[in-house]
Formats: C-alpha cells, sequence, structure tokens
C-alpha cells in the first residue's frame, strides 16, 4: 500500500486535479484487486485525498507567485498597490478641496 502510495503522491498533479469520486472509484478498484484491504481502503483514501490537497495547494501558490513575477516584470500594478494608489489619490481630493474651500473663504 504504501509503494501504491508514493507512486500516486509522485504523481502530485494528477491527485491535485482529480475529483474525490474518481479517487474513490480508484481505491475501490484497488480494493476489489485485492492491492488495498477493504480496512486499509479508508486510510489510503484520506491519505491520497490530503496529499492531493497539498499537492493543489502548492500548485496553486506556484501559479500564483509566476503570475505575479510576470505582472511585475511588465510593470502592471497590483490589486493592491492600485487599491493604495486610490486611497492616496482620495487623501489628496480632499486635500485639494479644503485648500479651495480656505481659498474661496479669503477671497469673501
Amino acid at each position: 500500500m504504501r509503494d501504491m502510495l508514493h507512486r500516486a503522491v509522485s504523481l502530485g498533479l494528477g491527485l491535485a486535479v482529480a475529483s474525490k469520486e474518481q479517487i474513490e472509484k480508484t481505491v475501490e478498484e484497488l480494493v476489489k484487486k485485492g492491492e488495498v484491504s477493504r480496512a486499509e481502503s479508508g486510510e489510503f483514501l484520506e491519505e491520497l485525498l490530503n496529499k492531493g490537497s497539498e499537492a493543489k495547494a502548492r500548485m496553486d501558490q506556484t501559479i500564483n507567485d509566476k503570475v505575479q513575477g510576470i505582472l511585475k516584470d511588465r510593470g502592471i500594478a497590483s490589486q493592491d498597490e492600485v487599491k493604495a494608489l486610490e486611497r492616496r489619490i482620495a487623501v489628496l481630493e480632499l486635500a485639494i478641496a479644503r485648500l479651495e474651500k480656505q481659498d474661496g473663504e479669503k477671497a469673501e
């Protein structure tokens, strides 16, 4: 069983994109073939699902890091940077409005 788990983990991408139903079906087939006992199947299934979740999380992080790197290399602002600029603009607009109001009061 451990050998099969290691082979499955080495195919982490496959586990990451496989649905729970697909993994359950595979484990059920292993039980039918006698490669995994019914008692071991629950633990094996849980291990595969956990490894799949871990592989998916690593894959998602890698993709996110790559996309952020590409955007940075191209000089494209991130959503956080845009929001920070919007806040700065709002502060500046408020300051300008106050100055215009003060100038208007002085002119009267």
